[in-house]
């Protein structure tokens, strides 16, 4: 199978075998005690040496943080469609991270403004029609550490996302199940995380009740064909694609329909963008007005060659990478090996669904020796492209400018 044909379908799991991975997924103890170190090595996208850690179920990650787990996932696995369970990126913002789940006693609660409030088994999720679909999961502050001038925060390359084969049931099907009383306009989300002290708010999200009930928003428990690995959220979460991963409530244990939108910290302080055009503001002069983040932009990437790669000048060399937006879907991809002076359409990949990476492949013969940047560049179905310079925020949010690659041409 080349690059450019559609991954194998996913074979269901029995309720045996899906157990089985459950209970490995989801009872295996999970902080950082005991994690490996490697010898750090040369990163594929930057070239520069980095350390990487090993935690439990886990390969070898960029740790941006080790309590909560923060971890990159390496470059090399997006050359894959679907990014590997194992190899994909953790994001947790609270210090008590569930590391054992008893799928006996666990129950998804819904209540609130519902006329029939519900209390689910897993069991009794998976009882019921489930869909599947492809949708990339993308940090908010992916890319953050690029910001100039810099921004606090995580401070993650350009490997907090993921793309996978996302499989459960749909919230507007549980939700309709528990009859949601008129005057509703808000649900909201909270997983099994805890901040530990009181201090720190417990992480709480909400979607308008509209969104909420949009057909592609899932209560996912499979992940690329296999139970949810514990550091991504086992053993339930919220699946919204289109919309970045701080809405992707993981561990999910309760949802509540509210009468009035939900204002807590995470809503109202956390997690917002400048509301000017583009979300884009002055260092120097803040954006008085901020609204929550919620739809991710157009973006692209090389993913082949590595950055600082050695090819031969006058021999063809394979380019490739990927594109994703918030659900148009990829229009086109341009690519320019002359620093941004003129661009190339570049070929596309086979579609595997408006929220998913879009793989993308062009053949390049470098017309003389020495250094060579290339650049690449995504449009979306809905006219959408990206910027040449990447825009700034306070919170290094959305991150959507044109890449670039660097790789010298030998005799």
């Amino acid at each position: 199978m080349n690059a450019f044909d559609p991954p194998e379908a996913v074979r269901p799991l029995d309720r045996r075998r899906w157990l089985q991975l459950a209970g490995l997924s989801g009872l295996a103890a999970l902080l950082p005690t005991g994690c490996q170190r490697p010898v750090p090595g040369p990163s594929a996208e930057t070239g520069l040496a980095e350390e990487l850690i090993r935690f439990p179920g886990k390969v070898p990650m960029r740790a941006i943080n080790s309590r909560p787990p923060c971890l990159e996932t390496p470059w090399r696995y997006f050359r894959e469609d679907l990014t590997p369970n194992d190899a994909f990126y953790v994001r947790w913002h609270l210090q008590l991270v569930p590391t054992a789940v008893d799928l006996r006693t666990y129950r998804l609660r819904v209540s609130g403004e519902v006329e029939r409030p519900l209390e689910l088994s897993l069991d009794d999720l998976r009882r019921r029609e489930s869909v599947s679909i492809v949708a990339v999961n993308q940090c908010s502050g992916n890319s953050r550490s690029l910001s100039t001038p810099q921004v606090p925060g995580a401070q993650w390359q350009n490997g907090a996302m993921g793309n996978a084969r996302w499989t459960g049931v749909p919230l507007h099907a549980l939700l309709r199940e528990a009859g949601v009383k008129d005057g509703a306009v808000d649900v909201r989300f909270q997983g099994l995380d805890r901040a530990g002290i009181p201090s720190v708010p417990d992480f709480l999200k909400s979607l308008s009740i509209d969104m909420a009930r949009r057909p592609e928003v899932l209560l996912a428990y499979e992940m690329n064909g296999q139970p949810l690995p514990a550091l991504n959220g086992f053993p339930l979460r919220l699946v919204v694609p289109g919309w970045f991963a701080t809405y992707w409530v993981k561990a999910l244990s309760d949802i509540a329909v509210l009468t009035k939108p939900y204002d807590g910290y995470w809503m109202s302080k956390a997690y917002r963008l400048p509301a000017t055009p583009d979300a884009v503001e002055d260092p120097q002069h803040l954006a008085e007005k901020t609204v929550p983040i919620q739809r991710m932009y157009v973006r692209s990437f090389f993913t082949t060659p590595d950055a600082g790669a050695s090819v031969r000048a006058g021999q063809p060399c394979a380019l490739d990478g990927i594109a994703f937006d918030g659900g148009d879907g990829i229009q086109k991809v341009e690519v320019s090996v002359d620093s941004g002076s003129t661009w190339q359409a570049a070929e596309l990949g086979p579609d595997l669904g408006r929220f998913s990476f879009r793989r993308w492949r062009m053949t390049w013969q470098p017309a003389g020796t020495g250094r060579h940047i290339l650049s690449v560049r995504a449009t979306s179905n809905s006219g959408q492209t990206q910027p040449v310079t990447a825009r700034w925020n306070r919170g290094g949010f959305q991150r959507n400018g044109i890449e670039t690659l660097e790789v010298s041409a030998a005799g």
